[in-house]
């Protein structure tokens, strides 16, 4: 993975930890492997970022960045990796979940409008909400999953090509 291309596009360290409303978090600001571009640190950003895009739950960045401090992934990416569900992605991502869902349950996928009642609610909460909630662990788990493993796969592929391109030019220099 290019260090580089993700260097440029990620905020400076003292510029988040100057931010008067993170002042909360004292010193878990610190900890410097939250701010490091390394192969495991990424990877596990990736890891947590994915996995909290695919749970339809309020406060998303807040659950990544949690995870992140805990777990000493890079932060930045952890929370940049859920906006992957924006407003414009959710309906898509979540209503593939929901017949993940359904169809691992064994439930009739359910045509149905959103209506923003109390009534509404109510009434199809469990109908739909189990169904996309299941669905939403289980495609989360595996988005998650491939997505470390390839982020793996890309750092140790990149490292690898690094290292053939140096020893190339050592050895075209000694002719």
């Amino acid at each position: 993975m290019p260090k580089r291309f993700i260097k440029r596009y990620m905020p400076r360290p003292e510029k988040i930890k100057a931010m008067k409303s993170l002042h909360f978090l004292g010193d878990l600001l610190h900890e410097p492997n939250l701010w490091h571009i390394n192969r495991h640190a990424v990877c596990r950003a990736f890891l947590i970022g994915i996995f909290f895009c695919f749970i339809p739950m309020p406060f998303q960045m807040v659950a990544a960045g949690f995870f992140a401090i805990w777990f000493n992934a890079n932060l930045p990416i952890s929370v940049a990796l859920v906006w992957i569900s924006n407003p414009i992605t959710m309906p898509p991502i979540f209503y593939f979940n929901y017949k993940v869902g359904a169809y691992l349950l064994g439930h009739p996928v359910l045509d149905f409008e959103f209506h923003l009642s109390w009534h509404w609610l109510s009434q199809r909460l469990v109908e739909i909400g189990v169904p996309l909630y299941f669905g939403s662990v289980v495609v989360a788990v595996l988005a998650a999953c491939i997505s470390y493993l390839v982020m793996q796969y890309l750092w140790r592929r990149k490292v690898r090509s690094d290292w053939r391109r140096r020893r190339g030019l050592r050895t075209d220099e000694e002719d």
